[in-house]
């Protein structure tokens, strides 16, 4: 079966096509800053004949401008990998919430009525999918459509982890409960311990990027998440705070703020920015600290603590702790904050390698020989993840 993967932003469009279950990809692509008219950037790359295509200050107005480009040069007799597009038998999308849907679905009209529902729970996210969804729809009407929520490997969490202490009628008619998020992210990780660890561990990952979210992994299914009812919440995250008192908004209403100014504090300049004042980009951020810039080494360790503190919370909920994911941009790529993260849990039995975390690449184990606590480093390959579900998916 071919399928292929759409991921959307608010001004982007991610794609990946797999043959499954053999999991070739056969061509990916994308395009940048969607709804502009002359500032667009497209990609295209057909894996199997190495053909590359990279586009600037191109016109892509809408979602569906997109996606027919790409499905374009898909199916193009010099460079596409597809006959045609009715060869493409499903789409998947990394869709993020659905009211009474939190699993894996077809796209049916009662999943995208949920997701209007929760629009004011993750307004950016759904939106952009609910938008990207219809556009895919007219260009590909007869093709399966399936959604792998962002809260799908969080079904397993025990419903103490997930409750709120709020009135049950809005856990029951609202929805109203700890959600988790970054299910494609920690579900790889889970697939790829179950393989380097053996079916039964103890883990905690740690999806570390422009948002970040720590998962306690049993024996590959999901026992907490950092995330709450939306994706605001948790660790701090490059520009949203995190984790705030219930009531901050009402404080801050009484000492004149407008709500705009509220909202606009919390998701777009808080966290790492808000702190440091430097940038929302953990590298700037890192730069700033090491000039000696207090703030800047402030946001670093209000990031750090907060990882620390979940890691310590799930391994206390898994009764200890075998091994240590990071993923994700800042988990692959920072050997600063895996080396800051590990050094204040090495009481737990974590015996970091400075050798392996500084010079390795790829996916790997970072930690000393015989570390009580082993520590991966994986790649985060959400897409993979997304086909193998969207494969498996009963279709209707």
């Amino acid at each position: 079966m071919i399928i292929l993967i759409c991921n959307a932003g608010s001004t982007s469009l991610k794609f990946k096509v797999y043959d499954m279950p053999a999991e070739t990809v056969l061509a990916a692509g994308g395009v940048e800053r969607v709804g502009s008219r002359d500032d667009a950037i497209f990609r295209y790359e057909n894996e199997s004949r190495g053909v590359k295509q990279h586009f600037e200050g191109q016109c892509v107005p809408d979602y569906r401008t997109g996606i027919e480009r790409f499905l374009a040069c898909l199916t193009d007799p010099a460079i596409g990998a597809l006959p045609s597009v009715e060869a493409i038998g499903r789409v998947g999308f990394k869709t993020v919430l659905s009211r009474g849907y939190y699993g894996v679905h077809e796209l049916t009209e009662p999943v995208m009525e949920g997701m209007r529902a929760m629009l004011a729970a993750a307004p950016a996210h759904n939106r952009c999918y609910l938008e990207a969804i219809a556009a895919v729809r007219e260009v590909l009407p007869e093709t399966v459509f399936v959604g792998v929520f962002e809260t799908s490997f969080h079904t397993t969490i025990p419903l103490e982890r997930r409750i709120y202490g709020v009135p049950w009628e809005w856990y029951e008619k609202y929805g109203v409960q700890r959600m988790g998020y970054h299910s494609a992210s920690h579900s790889y990780a889970a697939d790829c311990l179950a393989e380097l660890e053996g079916p039964e561990y103890r883990a905690v990952s740690c999806h570390l990027g422009g948002s970040g979210s720590v998962c306690a992994i049993l024996n590959g299914e999901s026992r907490d998440s950092s995330f709450g009812l939306t994706l605001e919440t948790g660790l701090i995250h490059n520009n949203r705070t995190g984790e705030v008192d219930g009531d901050l908004f009402d404080y801050l209403l009484s000492q004149g703020l407008t709500r705009e100014e509220i909202v606009r504090g919390m998701t777009k300049e808080g966290g790492l920015l808000g702190i440091s004042g430097v940038s929302q980009d953990l590298r700037y951020v890192l730069e700033a600290a090491e000039r000696g810039n207090e703030r800047a080494r402030l946001a670093v360790d209000v990031y750090v603590t907060g990882i620390v503190r979940y890691i310590g919370a799930f391994s206390a909920e898994l009764g200890g702790l075998d091994c240590l994911v990071f993923t994700g941009g800042i988990g692959e790529n920072s050997a600063v904050i895996r080396a800051e993260v590990c050094r204040r849990v090495a009481h737990m039995g974590v015996r970091l390698s400075k050798e392996k975390n500084e010079n390795g690449r790829g996916d790997r184990c970072v930690t000393e020989d015989g570390s009580p606590v082993r520590v991966y480093v994986i790649a985060a390959n959400e897409e993979l993840g997304v086909a193998r579900k969207t494969y498996a998916c009963p279709a209707s």
